[in-house]
C-alpha cells in the first residue's frame, strides 16, 4: 500500500499513476499465475483483491479521460470479479455455519449442500481461470501504459482529486437514501464505497498529511455493510434450500437469522455517519483530517 509523502515532497501525479498502474498489473498477473498453479482459497482471494485494485485504477483513469479501451478493460475485470461472487458467498456461509452448527444441528443438510456447491464452483472456476485468455487485455494494458507515459497534463492532479470527489459524492448521495428497513439501499452504498476506497489508496501520496489509519477504518466501515449483505444472502439461500428439503425444526434457525440481521443493521447504523470522516464534502472545503490539525 502506498505511503503518504511528507509535506515538503511534491509527487508527480503522472509518475504516481504510472507506478500504480505498473504495480497493479504486475500484482494481477502474479496472482493469476499463482492461482493457476495452486488454486487455494487464499490464492483465489488474493486474485480477487488484485483484480479489484487494477479495476479501481482503470476506473479512475477513465473518469479523468474516458476512452473505449478503458471501458473495455473495465468490463473485462468486472466480469472476472463476477465469476468469484458465488464461490465467495458460499464460503462465507460455510464459515458461519461451522461456528454455529453445534447450536443449530438442523443446518447439517444445508451445510452439506453448500459443501457440494463449493466443490462444484471450485471445479468450474479452476477451469475458467486456467483457460482465461488475457492476450487482448494485455494489449489494451500496454496501450494504456504508453498513454500514461507519453501524455503530459499540468492539471492532472486536480483532475484526479476531482474524480474521487465525484465518486465520494455518489457514495454520499446513496448514503442519504439509505433505509435501514431496505438492505438493498445499504448494498448500493457499499458498491460505490468500494470504488472510492480503492481510489483513495491510489492517490493518498498526493494528499497532505493523509492519516494512514483511515485505511483500516474504511475497511472496517465497508465490512459493516458487507455483514448486512452476508446475512441477507445466508437467509435467502437457506430459504431457497428449505423449499426442497424438510427441516425438523426451522424456527431456531429463523430466529438466529433474524437476530443476526438485526445485529448487523444496528452495527452499521451506529457507524453510518463515519462516512463523513473519509473525504471532503465539496472541492472548496478542507479534508476532515485537515480540520483536526
Amino acid at each position: 500500500m502506498a505511503t503518504p509523502l511528507i509535506e515538503d515532497q511534491k509527487p508527480d501525479t503522472n509518475q504516481l499513476l504510472l507506478e500504480a498502474f505498473e504495480n497493479r498489473w504486475k500484482d494481477y498477473r502474479a496472482e493469476l499465475k499463482r492461482c493457476r498453479a495452486e488454486f487455494s482459497n487464499e490464492a483465489v482471494h488474493d486474485l480477487r483483491v488484485a483484480t479489484r485494485r487494477i479495476l479501481a485504477l482503470i476506473q479512475l483513469l477513465n473518469s479523468i479521460s474516458p476512452r473505449p479501451r478503458l471501458q473495455k478493460l473495465i468490463r473485462v475485470f468486472k466480469e472476472q470479479l463476477d465469476e468469484f461472487d458465488d464461490l465467495r458467498d458460499t464460503q462465507v456461509m460455510l464459515a458461519e455455519i461451522s461456528e454455529i452448527i453445534h447450536e443449530l444441528p438442523q443446518l447439517h443438510d444445508f451445510q452439506r449442500h453448500l459443501q457440494f456447491t463449493e466443490e462444484r464452483l471450485l471445479r468450474m472456476l479452476r477451469k475458467k481461470i486456467k483457460k482465461l485468455e488475457i492476450s487482448e487485455t494485455t494489449k489494451r494494458i500496454r496501450k494504456t501504459h504508453e498513454t500514461i507515459t507519453t501524455e503530459t497534463n499540468s492539471d492532472l492532479k486536480s483532475q484526479v482529486i476531482q474524480a474521487i470527489d465525484d465518486v465520494y459524492l455518489i457514495t454520499r448521495q446513496r448514503h442519504g437514501r439509505v433505509d435501514l428497513a431496505r438492505s438493498a439501499t445499504i448494498h448500493r452504498v457499499r458498491i460505490a464505497f468500494k470504488s472510492f476506497r480503492y481510489m483513495v489508496e491510489i492517490v493518498c501520496p498526493l494528499l497532505k498529511n493523509f492519516p494512514v489509519e483511515n485505511f483500516k477504518q474504511m475497511n472496517d466501515y465497508q465490512s459493516l455493510m458487507g455483514e448486512v449483505q452476508d446475512v441477507e444472502i445466508f437467509t435467502q439461500t437457506l430459504a431457497d434450500f428449505s423449499e426442497h428439503v424438510s427441516f425438523s425444526d426451522l424456527e431456531p434457525v429463523r430466529q438466529y437469522c433474524e437476530r443476526r440481521h438485526a445485529e448487523a443493521i444496528s452495527a452499521y447504523a451506529k457507524e453510518t455517519n463515519q462516512l463523513d470522516t473519509f473525504w471532503r464534502f465539496a472541492p472548496d472545503q478542507s479534508f476532515p483530517w485537515e480540520k483536526t490539525e
